[in-house]
């Protein structure tokens, strides 16, 4: 299996009023972003606005990352659906396309049992021949993955990562005491990623590594290299822009702050609002904060 690891930024998904995806400044963006170190590319993240994008939207978005990655990192693409029959099909799609990887992702509107929930991760798994990251946000999704789910998950030959973004660390600690090395956790911005990578954490899959790459791969070399007091200091600067991105819609800062560092990457899909100017220069004044 692949070795999935480092700072992987959750991309914005431009797109114009008329609903076309800006192929080219998503391309700039995936080829800059390589360009400062990061280590992989996940498109139709949370912050890739995964839930307000057609099918052809979402395919146009994956396509253009894996093109502009031209193999020189991995792309893991999200799968997000609220039948499993459709999270099937755009798996196979996307690694058909070319990914290196596949974020699966659940979209429930009735509950589901840990059953159903279960069998919707491994049927994901068992239509790719390429890595599964399992991805649970308790925070927004109506059904999520219990330890027991998780555990049984593990097991699975293709589901070797899970990206945790409940915010709480000691449920990441208690995956790993069950897992082990069976799956690999990669934690969210919500998390402190250092804290998250002193406990076992491999990286971080993450909005606001977009708009701050070089300073998100330089906290993991710091963790990789157990320099802890160093990646605290830095840690602790890089928190402010967690701390001024969760006061607003995620998607809507991303694509604000990406918009001031040169990037036309539009507003967020309707129904949800672009922040205002009131709100962007609390995004301004946290980029200007780290240089």
């Amino acid at each position: 299996m692949a070795d999935f690891h480092g700072v992987f930024p959750y991309l914005v998904s431009p797109v114009d009023p008329a609903g076309h995806v800006r192929t080219e400044v998503l391309g700039r963006l995936c080829d800059d972003l390589i360009k400062a170190g990061v280590h992989g590319l996940t498109p139709l993240g949370s912050t890739g606005e995964f839930a307000y994008l057609n099918n052809a939207q979402r395919m146009q978005v994956v396509q253009t990352t894996i093109e502009a990655a031209n193999r020189r990192v991995p792309v893991v693409a999200g799968v997000a659906a609220t039948t499993t029959a459709d999270a099937v099909a755009q798996a196979k799609a996307y690694q058909k396309r070319g990914a290196d990887g596949i974020l699966a992702i659940l979209e429930a509107y009735f509950p589901l049992h840990d059953a159903q929930v279960e069998a919707y991760f491994r049927a994901i798994a068992d239509a790719v021949d390429i890595p599964v990251v399992i991805y649970t946000n308790p925070n927004f999704q109506r059904s999520d993955l219990t330890l027991d789910v998780i555990a049984r998950l593990a097991a699975h030959p293709r589901i070797g990562y899970i990206k945790d973004a409940s915010t709480n660390t000691g449920r990441l600690l208690s995956i790993m005491n069950r897992c082990g090395d069976g799956l690999k956790v990669f934690s969210a911005s919500a998390h402190i990623p250092a804290a998250v990578m002193l406990i076992g954490g491999h990286g971080w899959m993450a909005g606001p590594a977009c708009i701050i790459p070089r300073q998100s791969v330089e906290l993991y070399n710091l963790c990789r290299r157990t320099r802890w007091d160093e990646a605290v200091a830095l840690q602790r600067r890089l928190w402010r822009i967690n701390e001024a991105f969760a006061r607003f819609n995620l998607a809507a800062c991303i694509k604000a702050g990406l918009a001031i560092q040169g990037y036309d990457v539009g507003d967020p899909v309707p129904p949800q609002a672009p922040l205002t100017a009131e709100q962007r220069k609390v995004v301004e004044a946290a980029l200007r904060d780290l240089g």
